[in-house]
């Protein structure tokens, strides 16, 4: 990675506008081709600087206002396959195996959204069914207090 690239991803991290060319302004804060962008960021990901290149939707506001961080009890001996299928729910943005503590039983951690608390509800029961796991707890997002991406 090149001070170009870094210079590249400080400028999009804020968002790229929804034009019939957007990475036209980038290439020419940079003084160099739009190919030349598209070529560096394809380059990035395939040296695994980037993971993916995609959108990301605020969902608060397009109301979607019911998060439920869901914890689970899952035997340790199931959790990646347990944790596979939660993860296919499309309702559930991130899936995370945790440690668990003396007081705390919960390794496995999900985040469910939708319109309601009692669709998250309804989401989190079709997951137990899915799985099996009957033994989960939901908590629900009261506010937001930051919403950003890591920063470079």
């Amino acid at each position: 990675m090149d001070k170009t690239d870094v210079k590249l991803l400080k400028l999009m991290q804020d968002g790229i506008p929804i034009t019939h060319s957007p990475f036209k302004g980038f290439a020419s804060e940079l003084g160099i081709s739009e190919q030349e962008v598209v070529e560096r960021l394809k380059n990035l990901q395939k040296a695994g600087k980037i993971r993916r290149f995609a959108a990301s939707i605020g969902h608060r506001a397009i109301g979607i206002k019911a998060n439920a961080m869901c914890v689970w009890n899952v035997p340790d001996e199931k959790i990646e396959a347990v944790g596979n299928i939660m993860a296919e729910f499309p309702e559930v943005t991130h899936c995370y195996e945790r440690p668990r503590y003396p007081d705390w039983p919960y390794n496995l951690f999900t985040m469910i959204h939708s319109y309601t608390p009692e669709k998250c509800e309804e989401i989190a029961v079709r997951i137990s069914e899915a799985t099996g796991i009957k033994d989960y707890t939901l908590f629900f997002s009261e506010r937001e207090f930051k919403k950003t991406g890591v920063r470079l």
